[in-house]
């Protein structure tokens, strides 16, 4: 792990280079724990939303789209005095914090209309479905609004994996991905503690930091400490589980998979999903659906908000901005503010006729949206839990299409449930969304049936939902390349003329709530700023 270049540069293993080993190795979950182990961690900031002070000087302000950030900017603002219009396209308020329950009404691009059926209390995130701790502000507004929270389990090693395109014996069978997770991290850490045994992880790191460092290995990976090898853990599961009397008494432990058979099933590629800046193993979630965030701030805006308002125009003059408009009512209208903010996604806002300078709407150009789909599957019985004894979390496969199946983190041992039959982004996701709702879920069914044999018997109904064949989205979240990120995304942060842009799209917390609430919080303190300097 030192380096074959022989040269003293080469050979010494720094902390940096050491901890680079460990991703190669055992992805960022080891590494961060090793971090631990040595002492570091990490940190974030507390958000909360601008002070506005000073007056709003009879200031009147526009804004298109009553999602998160727009209803954000709005609520923010009316509170410092601003005068506040919001013009929102959909006859509800929202944007992409949706929920489907009964009596939900959605019709795409393809002119699919859907009713969905779910029973009452049953329901589908289709949007946005998970918040992570460190998203202050949205939790500030929770918090704020009295929106209560829930646990939303994001890993469970209860739950399955299930691949088909690897080899060996777990290939083509459900495994527990706690048990392939056990395995993996076990035979890493006797690699890595062995290696470390030996001198081989020596300078800079000191003959403590490595004893330590070895010992946080025998604990992680549950090594015999004689001979630092892995040899299993009951952490991993039982065959027989514990119980009274003296049979099944202590019970029997389940034998480790070959680490060979591990590497071959290619299961051990999920054990990062979980590891990221914004996903962690138990996130939370509104209870009653995420769509109780929207209606909180709806109920604090709902009079600023002009329903089934489509904007057909932008234009701007030294003094103001007029927004074009097509009402409920087919009738066309226009309203003038003194500042717009535009919460629309860039790939509608493309196709408005938008009075903007050259390299602004060259900068819109730098951005693609990811084509994304989901469903949810209502299932007669909760056959995962009654059967499977799995409580949340994702069931991880390599069907194509299908990628992942979320299990609900709300009703536990109720007698129904929704599922997240499949979530898919890209190419799979524009696949599968040229299919017909019915096609669409007896494709999820399917590829559910191989993991769950009750999965077919149990399916009642579903709902599925595209967001790129969605008339006011046009995709799921905005994809940055590096040179978007860096020639056109400075340009769209800052004001053109009397324009604001606001959205997730504005932000690098794309396709979270977060990302629009915060975008919204930077635009608003940018107006605010220049309104006191007039």
């Amino acid at each position: 792990m030192s380096g074959s270049d022989a040269s003293p540069a080469a050979s010494v293993l720094t902390r940096r280079r050491f901890f680079e080993s460990l991703a190669a190795v055992g992805g960022m979950s080891l590494v961060l724990s090793g971090m631990e182990a040595l002492g570091f961690s990490q940190a974030s900031a507390t958000e909360l939303p601008p002070t506005l002070t000073g007056g709003a000087k009879n200031t009147k302000v526009i804004i298109l789209g009553a999602g998160l950030a727009g209803m954000t900017a709005a609520y923010e603002m009316s509170k410092a005095g601003y005068q506040v219009q919001i013009l929102e396209a959909r006859d509800y308020a929202g944007g992409r914090c949706q929920t489907a329950r009964k009596g939900f009404k959605h019709t795409d691009l393809l002119g699919n209309t859907q009713v969905c059926e779910f029973d009452d209390g049953h329901y589908i995130n289709h949007g946005a479905w998970r918040i992570p701790y460190h998203h202050r502000s949205t939790l500030h507004y929770t918090k704020s609004f009295g929106v209560l929270l829930e646990s939303f389990v994001n890993d469970n090693d209860a739950s399955y994996v299930y691949f088909e395109k690897g080899k060996g014996p777990l290939n083509g069978k459900p495994v527990r991905k706690g048990e392939i997770a056990a395995d993996v991290r076990g035979y890493t850490a006797e690699l890595v503690a062995k290696a470390a045994s030996a001198g081989a992880l020596d300078a800079p790191l000191s003959g403590v930091d490595r004893e330590r460092f070895v010992a946080y290995l025998v604990n992680e990976g549950r090594l015999s400490k004689s001979d630092l090898t892995y040899k299993g853990t009951e952490g991993r599961g039982f065959s027989v589980h514990p119980g009274a009397g003296v049979n099944p008494g202590p019970g029997k432990e389940l034998e480790p998979f070959a680490f060979k058979d591990v590497l071959d099933s290619n299961a051990w590629r999920v054990l990062s999903s979980v590891t990221g800046y914004e996903q962690q193993r138990t996130m939370l979630q509104p209870i009653g659906g995420m769509d109780q965030i929207a209606k909180a701030f709806e109920k604090r805006v709902a009079p600023m908000i002009r329903y089934s308002t489509v904007v057909q125009k932008i234009k701007q003059s030294p003094t103001g901005v007029t927004v074009s408009f097509k009402g409920p009512d087919g009738k066309l209208g226009e309203v003038t503010a003194d500042y717009c903010v535009c919460t629309i996604p860039l790939s509608v806002l493309k196709q408005i006729d938008l009075d903007a300078s050259a390299p602004f709407k060259a900068a819109m150009e730098g951005v693609a949206y990811a084509p994304v789909n989901k469903i949810g599957l209502q299932m007669k019985s909760r056959f995962w839990e009654d059967r499977h004894h799995i409580y949340g979390g994702h069931i991880y496969t390599d069907l194509a299409g299908i990628g992942s199946i979320s299990l609900p983190s709300y009703g536990w041992q109720a007698q129904k449930g929704v599922l997240l039959g499949y979530y898919a982004f890209g190419g799979e996701a524009a696949r599968i969304s040229a299919k017909s709702p019915a096609d669409r879920a007896a494709f999820a069914v399917a590829g559910g049936q191989k993991v769950f044999p009750e999965y077919a018997e149990n399916f009642e109904n579903a709902f599925s939902f595209s967001w790129h064949l969605a008339e006011h989205n046009l995709g799921g979240w905005a994809e940055w390349g590096e040179n978007g990120r860096k020639e056109a995304y400075p340009i769209l942060c800052e004001p053109d003329g009397r324009l604001y842009l606001a959205g997730e799209h504005l932000s690098y917390l794309g396709g979270w709530q977060a990302g629009a609430i915060e975008s919204a919080w930077q635009q608003i303190a940018k107006i605010h700023a220049r309104v006191q300097q007039a």
